[in-house]
């Protein structure tokens, strides 16, 4: 797709599937407003990139209604017009539910599900007035299914999908494109940095490159999909799991050994890879 003078908004967009999705956008010719709170990544995402399209950085918490609305303020100011929101900011503290601090639980479902929702708001007479646009959530498989060790994020994305096909509804009859791309792990720090407190069932699933979730969202920008689980075979192993919520137990144990394995094999090629390390 070709996004010349149009202009993105990517929350999350210092590194991982965001700065995956900058990356892309870029190449298409987007210009890009780029948000996240370190300031010095996203400095390094924004520098990189301007040799190919213009960027703007904005430096802010997802979950501060204020700034919300003036980042969008900020992307019209500077180019024009707002065309496409992704919203890609997520926050997961892994943990039974008892384990977890209540404040990481309500950190949760503000920004994975409270400023999507705010965000999408603000977003729609920007998009409206560019004569049309789209708003591409980034969810999860386990917004499809329940995780274990991940209840309050698992329904931040749930609902996140929800809000995604209940708004695409509304705006039926408009230009504005809604969807969702809900993929299993991804290769990233997300994930990867915190490996002993993800739940092994997580790991039964086949681990997607940012890169490869960057492109499912830009592709969502210009097809008639509302959702795109990935990859293609969770996608459907989780749809039979909430059509038929028996399946789950039933299948639970032998998915955990499997990701347990995977587990077992990506540390120990982690840490390979560090003590090939010059600094080491």
């Amino acid at each position: 797709m070709i996004f010349n003078n149009k202009t993105v908004i990517i929350t999350g967009g210092s590194e991982g599937v965001g700065a995956a999705t900058a990356r892309m956008f870029a190449e298409a010719g987007a210009n890009l407003m780029l948000v996240a709170r370190n300031k010095k990544n996203l400095d390094a995402i924004a520098e990189e990139l301007r040799p190919k399209t213009k960027v703007e950085v904005f430096v802010m918490d997802v979950s501060d209604a204020e700034a919300c609305v003036d980042v969008f303020k900020k992307a019209a100011f500077e180019f024009g017009r707002v065309d496409v929101l992704v919203n890609n900011a997520g926050y997961h503290k892994r943990g039974r539910v008892e384990e977890v601090d209540p404040a990481d639980l309500g950190r949760m479902i503000d920004v994975n599900l409270k400023a999507p929702i705010m965000l999408s708001r603000i977003a729609l007479p920007y998009l409206r007035e560019a004569g049309g646009g789209a708003i591409i959530n980034v969810g999860s498989l386990a917004g499809r299914a329940p995780i274990p060790g991940s209840a309050a994020y698992a329904a931040s994305k749930a609902g996140l999908r929800s809000f995604t096909y209940a708004l695409g509804i509304e705006l039926a009859d408009s230009n504005i494109k809604l969807a969702v791309v809900s993929p299993g792990p991804i290769d990233t720090g997300f994930i990867m940095a915190d490996i002993d407190a993800t739940s092994d069932l997580t790991f039964s699933q086949p681990i997607s490159t940012a890169e490869q979730v960057a492109q499912a969202v830009l592709d969502l920008c210009g097809n008639n999909l509302r959702e795109l689980p990935m990859p293609k075979l969770s996608g459907f192993l989780t749809t039979l799991m909430y059509l038929f919520p028996g399946l789950n137990p039933a299948v639970r144990p032998m998915l955990e050994r499997k990701g347990a394995k995977v587990k077992v094999e990506l540390k120990a090629e982690r840490k390979r890879r560090e003590s090939d390390s010059p600094d080491h």
